[in-house]
């Protein structure tokens, strides 16, 4: 039996879509395709914007300077008389933001059919190419092309954020998805990054897109609505709704290195622990320089300072090294052994 999920190209990013046919349910699905990075045959993928061109509607506005005094690029279809070009413009610059703002280069607003036309059949909108679009009116759930902007825009933000060594777009900004556990939930087979088909529900990306949309309400005053889309095990606490909007005005660029000394004497303890703080995921590096002559074991150890995750293996005649994921650990410790020659040691971690 085929699934009632809609099949979506490769170039449809961020698109909400509603399924349609006998038997389908109306509510609102957003569905993702998108390839940011060079695609496997060599090309890059986004949003539609040929078939903007494409279109025989009518659009007016443009690039409008708004009451913020940032200039934005919107485009409202003829056909929604209802609408200017300014007042959409002025919601835009609304949004909770960054410096991302200056690289969005289109905003339009269109018809269903219109959206339809550049986005793919059953989208209410969608995002490529620096570039978001969204249908005027309103569905017949009561989904408003607010609703719509806003998760895009979510979309826009991943796409200028960092969360190394995953893809933010795919997994969400880092202090997001630290917080939202994405990497342990990715690690047990409960989110699949990138995945727009059976696994939707279930993609941290479009979790990401719609928790801005959500927090991003909540600044607005709006008391955040339905979250029927995306599995509930995604939906966010007040820590998740703090971390997104930090990602947005703080984000995220690098993470932080540290070096530990110790001399080992006669009448040191033989064992040293390292107290390590890893509020967010990603890599790990840890090296160990060791006296001449010293055969100390270098260890990385769980918050239970029982359970060895890592041991750093030999990389030189007096340095031991190791790498690995941190991945919902939120402390870890360095434990260092001594063997052989007494002498200093100096520990250097970088952590996320």
């Amino acid at each position: 039996m085929e699934s009632a999920r809609p099949r979506l190209a490769a170039l449809l990013v961020g698109a909400l879509v509603v399924l349609g046919g006998a038997g389908a349910s109306a509510a609102p699905v957003i569905a993702e395709g998108h390839v940011f990075a060079a695609s496997p045959g060599g090309g890059t993928a986004g949003l539609r914007v040929e078939r903007l061109a494409q279109l025989t509607a009518t659009f007016r506005g443009g690039p409008i300077t708004t009451s913020t005094g940032e200039v934005v690029n919107v485009l409202v279809s003829d056909s929604l008389p209802e609408y200017t070009p300014e007042q959409w413009a002025e919601f835009v610059t609304g949004l909770t933001h960054g410096p991302e703002i200056s690289r969005l280069v289109s905003t339009t607003i269109a018809t269903l059919d219109e959206v339809q036309a550049i986005c793919g059949a059953r989208a209410l909108g969608c995002y490529g190419g620096n570039r978001m679009i969204s249908f005027g009116g309103t569905t017949t759930d009561g989904t408003t092309p607010e609703e719509v902007v806003r998760h895009e825009y979510g979309h826009h933000v991943a796409n200028h954020r960092l969360n190394t060594p995953w893809r933010a777009i795919d997994w969400g900004p880092k202090q997001w998805a630290s917080a939202a556990a994405v990497c342990p939930k990715v690690s047990r087979r409960e989110a699949y990054p990138g995945d727009g088909g059976r696994n939707y529900a279930l993609n941290p990306g479009e979790a990401w897109a719609e928790t801005y949309r959500l927090m991003d309400e909540r600044k607005a005053g709006i008391t955040p609505g339905r979250w029927t889309i995306i599995a509930p095990s995604f939906y966010p606490g007040e820590a998740a709704l703090a971390a997104a909007e930090r990602d947005v005005v703080q984000p995220w660029v690098k993470g932080s290195t540290r070096t530990f000394k110790r001399m080992f004497g006669k009448r040191a303890s033989k064992v040293w622990w390292i107290p390590l703080q890893t509020p967010y995921d990603g890599d790990l590096r840890l090296s160990a320089t060791l006296p001449r002559g010293g055969e100390h074991e270098v260890a990385l150890v769980a918050a239970n300072r029982r359970t060895v995750l890592k041991r750093a293996l030999w990389v030189g005649q007096r340095v031991k090294r190791t790498t690995t994921t941190v991945c919902g650990q939120r402390a870890l410790f360095v434990r260092v052994t001594q063997k052989g020659s007494l002498g200093r040691v100096a520990v250097t971690v970088a952590t996320p």
